[in-house]
């Protein structure tokens, strides 16, 4: 509810005030002088200030110019039945939203009233845009700059490199990588680092559509052209004029709509279906699959003009568990991201739980950690998440999955001591590599005393 501070010496006018004011459900508060209403000011921040003009004590206009250094964001209003334009001009300098000059009627006062109001609400509004705008800035740079896109190992510092340099061009951009590897994300950089970031990202997720759906998506559609087409549709090409068009899964595309495809990329033209006119656009076309187009071009499933158009600065995006040390950086980004957005407290996750994360082989990649840093974080107790709030990971946890497989030598016959014991020793090599040499940890990791594991230290002279 907005409040209103009205000051008026005349009896009978400030009683009419105050249930006009109170009949379009404002807060109102009412002083028949300026200094006790000033007064209250200072103790209490109101939306509107109206004041008559003549006034005992202090006219109307040093009411608006105290109560501006008092309240700096009160809107003010000034009554008077001496109007001039002179006495206008100095309301306004004194930072008089408006004015009203008597007689007046309710209608009038609503009519200045509301727009005085709404005139604050969308001020207000502004403020808050900009603020956000200015939390979300915060975010990309505590982020490193690339938005949801976090990172600290070689591969990842590699991708970055290239977003900074091909952000800058208009060059097509063919981003690879696992499912849930984050290649939207890789785009949706590459836009906001651009020359057309304040221009439209339009994205197209290629294998959800059907042939003539995609096309219609793509390219739009005229009315008429099709069972149910009653009105013309602009495609996502146009919708993207000016700015970024991602094509996510591309590999899935048919043979009809990459022919399209291709001349829109050569020749930056097309037709609506169902349509005769010939369109211009300027877009920029990033494009992401699963698939090795390579090898689908070998198979005759993707034309190689195409492949090669879209193919020009290529980026690939590395699994989760090629990128083991960007775990724990990510889960704490994760953490603090979904709690401001659940409006939960702030949560960490102690070191054993990390562990836990980082020796996961994460199949479903950036997406499926984050998965589990929700539930757990929703299901989890008190502000640091330990193992047992993790839910069961389902994968392959251990490090015997990555290393080599065993083969038995040409004889057929096997030490067996001498095996197992050279395969326990790759394997506490691996773990300290990946705790970064921390022998505490690669202890956790192992399931083993600290004194145990110094005990195999020893014993296979591992420094």
């Amino acid at each position: 509810m907005h409040s209103v501070l009205v000051i008026e010496d005349n009896r009978t006018m400030r009683e009419g005030l105050e249930i006009s004011l109170k009949q379009m459900g404002l807060d109102v508060c009412c002083f028949d002088n300026g200094a006790a209403a000033l007064d209250q000011l200072g103790k209490k921040s109101y939306d509107l200030l109206i004041t008559d003009y003549k006034l005992p004590g202090m006219d109307g206009l040093e009411v608006l110019k105290r109560a501006r250094t008092l309240c700096p964001d009160v809107d003010m209003i000034l009554i008077t039945a001496y109007g001039s334009v002179n006495l206008a001009v100095e309301a306004m300098k004194q930072g008089a939203a408006d004015f009203l000059t008597k007689p007046f009627s309710p209608e009038e006062l609503r009519v200045k009233v509301e727009k005085a109001l709404a005139s604050r609400d969308a001020r207000a509004e502004n403020i808050r845009l900009a603020e956000e705008n200015e939390f979300l800035r915060s975010e990309v740079a505590e982020a490193g700059g690339y938005g949801e896109l976090v990172g600290e190992s070689e591969s990842m510092l590699e991708v970055f490199n290239i977003i900074e340099r091909v952000a800058l061009t208009d060059s097509s951009v063919l981003i690879t990588g696992e499912s849930g590897t984050g290649k939207e994300l890789v785009a949706r950089a590459i836009h906001e680092k651009s020359q057309r970031k304040a221009m439209p990202f339009v994205k197209v997720s290629c294998a959800a559509l059907s042939e003539g759906v995609l096309e219609s998506e793509l390219f739009g559609h005229e009315k008429g052209a099709f069972t149910g087409s009653v009105k013309a549709r602009k495609g996502r090409f146009e919708l993207a004029h000016g700015g970024t068009l991602f094509l996510d899964e591309i590999g899935d595309i048919s043979p009809t709509v990459q022919v399209k495809l291709l001349r829109v990329l050569q020749e930056h033209r097309f037709e609506r279906v169902g349509g005769e006119k010939t369109l211009t656009v300027d877009v920029r076309l990033v494009s992401a699959t699963n698939k090795d187009l390579n090898v689908e071009v070998e198979k005759g499933n993707f034309r190689g003009d195409l492949f090669y158009r879209l193919h020009v600065v290529p980026i690939e995006l590395p699994p989760l568990r090629a990128r083991v040390n960007d775990i724990q950086l990510l889960a704490r980004h994760m953490a603090a991201k979904i709690c401001r957005r659940m409006n939960l407290p702030p949560r960490t996750f102690d070191s054993e739980a990390l562990d836990l994360l980082e020796g996961y082989n994460w199949p479903g990649n950036v997406r499926e950690l984050e998965n589990v840093i929700e539930r757990a974080l929703v299901l989890g107790h008190g502000k640091s998440n330990t193992c047992s709030d993790i839910p069961p990971l389902s994968g392959t946890t251990a490090e015997t999955s990555r290393l080599p497989p065993f083969e038995l030598p040409p004889s057929g016959s096997i030490d067996l001591t001498e095996t197992l014991e050279t395969t326990e020793r790759r394997i506490i090599e691996r773990v300290l590599e990946r705790a970064h040499g921390n022998k505490s940890k690669a202890a956790r990791m192992l399931g083993l005393k600290v004194s145990a594991l110094h005990y195999k230290l020893d014993k296979y002279g591992i420094v």
